[in-house]
């Protein structure tokens, strides 16, 4: 397992240009297409819970680490993925959950936190200790972000049942972690120096945990990839040249980019090829299954399937304005473009309300639509793209019905570029 993405990060290392997914989602199809997809690939796949997502309290999915590495296991066993060809990961693991209170408190649910991960049998664990707590200086400095990590590291290796077995990632990305582009912000790509200095202050700081430096696979920077509700901020390699001058003296080390949604498929060939191995991805995923779903409900009404149903939209509708918590305080303007951004946005703020109980009864209620209309080829070639009705094909056995297997295929066509051949 581990080893797998080392001996990846290796071959990166040495110009091959290759890059690991790494899926930040808990959305069971998402999930579900993404562990197709590599058994297919006979790819290596990282998966990732956030420190949001899943915590020793739950976290907004009412996941412990322990219960996400138990279902996710579960799932890629019955559809047939070699173990080793999975690797689950721990995402901006810090104090980030219970910043509101003090740093002494915060730190210690997040040592709380970090033993939970590891227990659980996570492997790949970013430490990502970048957000001031309610008592700290803001903003926080580095020497001291630094110095949490090493601290959240000392935990992991105490509590692993086989340290050996972890691989860390440290730095964070720009802007927060979690959180899209706001409109009034400007990227800026990480500079040479600044990663360099990262690597420096988080090196000096591990010397409370040596075995642990020495197992530092990545550094997330910013390599100028993001993505707002309402646009994405294309690569451009020019604008991160020079990076790779920040690996030098660390041979096993390798970036790792986030909110790598919606980037062009040639854009993470060029990542890959700047020594970004990791690439992760989450809401283009749950995008493609939202956009797969309101297709299905489109083609539903249209052959008189729905009857005096509301349309899924309506129902999403509903439960967002029932619980604005997730999307009020990033989707701005009049109340006509706030309708539209909660469906149709980048930063797909509707991810947060397909595990309520209305959603998943809605979704079993089209899926089984579809599937007894079962409609013919002619159709549906006016509702999806050849690519998807003929991946869906393949997928009908693992799916068992053709709603499914469309969404398992939309979903995989956003995945798909992400897995790549070597190159060398």
């Amino acid at each position: 397992m581990i080893q797998r993405m080392w001996d990846l990060i290796a071959r990166n290392r040495a110009g091959s240009g290759e890059v690991l997914p790494s899926v930040c989602s808990t959305q069971p199809e998402v999930l579900t297409a993404a562990l197709l997809l590599a058994r297919e690939q006979a790819s290596l796949l990282l998966v990732e819970a956030t420190s949001n997502q899943v915590n020793q309290s739950g976290g907004y999915t009412g996941m412990t680490p322990a219960q996400f590495a138990q279902r996710l296991t579960a799932l890629a066993g019955r559809l047939g993925l070699d173990p080793e060809q999975l690797v689950l990961g721990g995402d901006h693991l810090g104090p980030q959950v219970w910043r509101g209170g003090t740093a002494a408190a915060a730190m210690e649910s997040a040592a709380e936190l970090v033993r939970a991960y590891v227990r659980a049998g996570f492997e790949k664990i970013h430490l990502d200790c970048s957000e001031p707590c309610a008592d700290d200086p803001q903003p926080l400095p580095a020497a001291l972000c630094a110095a949490r990590a090493a601290q959240l590291a000392a935990e992991c290796e105490r509590a692993a049942p086989s340290a050996s077995a972890l691989a860390y990632v440290i730095g964070t990305e720009v802007p927060r972690p979690g959180g899209a582009l706001a409109e009034e912000e400007t990227l800026r790509p990480t500079q040479p120096h600044d990663a360099a200095e990262v690597i420096k202050l988080h090196r000096d700081a591990f010397a409370i945990a040596p075995a642990a430096w020495e197992r530092v696979a990545a550094l997330v920077v910013q390599p100028g990839v993001e993505f707002s509700p309402t646009h994405v901020v294309h690569f451009e390699a020019a604008g991160a040249g020079g990076l790779a001058q920040a690996l030098r003296g660390q041979p096993r080390m390798c970036f790792e980019a986030h909110s790598t949604d919606y980037q062009r498929p040639r854009a993470l060939a060029a990542l890959g090829a700047g020594h970004f191995a990791i690439l992760k991805v989450g809401p283009a995923l749950t995008d493609a299954y939202r956009r797969a779903l309101y297709t299905l409900d489109a083609m539903s009404g249209a052959l008189g399937g729905r009857e005096a149903r509301p349309s899924l939209a309506d129902v999403m509708e509903q439960l967002m304005l029932a619980e604005p918590r997730h999307w009020r305080e990033h989707y701005h303007g009049t109340a006509a473009e706030r309708r539209w951004l909660r469906h149709h946005s980048y930063a797909d703020r509707v991810r947060y309300y397909w595990p309520q109980a209305a959603a998943r009864e809605a979704v079993a209620a089209l899926y089984e639509r579809i599937d007894a209309i079962q409609p013919p080829l002619y159709v549906l070639r006016d509702y999806f793209d050849a690519e998807v009705i003929e991946r869906a094909d393949g997928l009908r056995p693992a799916a068992g019905g053709l709603a499914l297997s469309l969404v398992l295929a939309a979903i995989q066509g956003a995945l798909q570029p992400y897995f790549r051949p070597r190159t060398g």
